[in-house]
């Protein structure tokens, strides 16, 4: 009875949705899309607030240490994946957040500015070859997967490519686009623009399979690079211990909010794709996406500071 008085009490304030990178990327793209969603179905206000910084790992540990009665969720995405296998240590600790939904997956793609002389992820490699530690990518900060994706590519190739970490995605694709630059991985919903704006060329996605958006792009495995898949994903996570009430009401609204067809249509027109997961099958996600990226950070030997 107490539980079920709690979950019809709540929410009966605003709700903060935290988002732990900078406006323009995709995790904040994302936020954007379905906080005003939530925000009809719960009947209170979702507010989208911005926490970038180490990698993502500053806002997940301003909900970290939030109280668990629902007020303060965030917008999850690998780095809660990546954190625990590459930090000496966070800012917080993976147990104090709990998974609530995963709403979605997406592509990541190889990225150069139009004017580069590589058009393709062969003449990428060969001229990294050639000039060890001479190019520089971006990312959206260590430990992110972009980074990661790029140190996957990196110990496939046997390449030494110089990281310029960025406070987001936004950046780095700024820095991209002014040539400071040579190569990145980005979310494919945010390079899109770019690309068919004709100021990037992407050289290749990530997945197993090619992109519906761009076709015409092959995946790193048809380009060369064996052994390459990777996909990023974005849901909700909250402070453990959340009122199981709670818990299950804000599950139920963000499975109707995934699965209605204006949500849908409007993430696959940035390339997105729609892919709820709860409870079980969620938490088994959650623990396989961070046995691979351990792999991965292992074979890059990756090992940051997270203070």
């Amino acid at each position: 009875m107490a539980g079920s008085t709690w979950a019809q009490a709540w929410p009966s304030r605003p709700i903060r949705l935290v988002v732990p990178f900078p406006a323009g990327g995709l995790i904040d793209r994302m936020a954007r899309l379905i906080g005003p969603r939530l925000a009809t179905s719960l009947g209170q206000p979702v507010v989208v607030d911005n926490k970038p910084g180490v990698g993502g790992h500053l806002g997940a540990a301003d909900v970290a240490r939030a109280a668990p009665d629902g007020y303060t969720l965030l917008m999850a995405s690998p780095p809660l994946t990546i954190g625990p296998a590459i930090y000496k240590s966070l800012p917080y600790q993976p147990a104090q957040l709990e998974p609530v939904a995963l709403l979605g997956r997406v592509q990541n793609v190889l990225l150069v500015n139009a004017k580069s002389p590589v058009r393709s992820v062969a003449q990428l490699t060969e001229r990294a070859r050639a000039q060890p530690g001479q190019l520089n990518y971006g990312s959206n900060g260590n430990g992110t997967s972009l980074h990661l994706c790029m140190e996957l590519y990196k110990s496939l190739t046997g390449t030494q490519i110089t990281h310029v970490p960025y406070r987001g995605a936004a950046g780095a694709m700024t820095a991209l686009l002014a040539g400071e630059i040579d190569v990145m991985f980005d979310n494919l919903p945010a390079a899109v623009p770019h690309i068919k704006a004709g100021t990037i060329r992407a050289l290749a996605v990530t997945a197993r399979e090619r992109s519906g958006t761009l076709p015409d792009v092959p995946t790193m495995v048809e380009a060369g690079v064996p052994g390459f898949d990777v996909t990023a994903w974005f849901g909700v996570a909250a402070p453990a211990k959340l009122p199981a009430a709670v818990a299950e009401r804000l599950r139920e609204a963000l499975a109707a909010l995934v699965t209605a067809p204006d949500v849908a249509a409007a993430m696959q027109a940035q390339g997105a794709e729609p892919h709820l997961l709860q409870q079980e099958a969620l938490r088994q996600f959650w623990a396989e996406d961070a046995a691979r990226w351990a792999k991965v950070a292992s074979a890059a030997n990756i090992v940051l500071d997270g203070n």
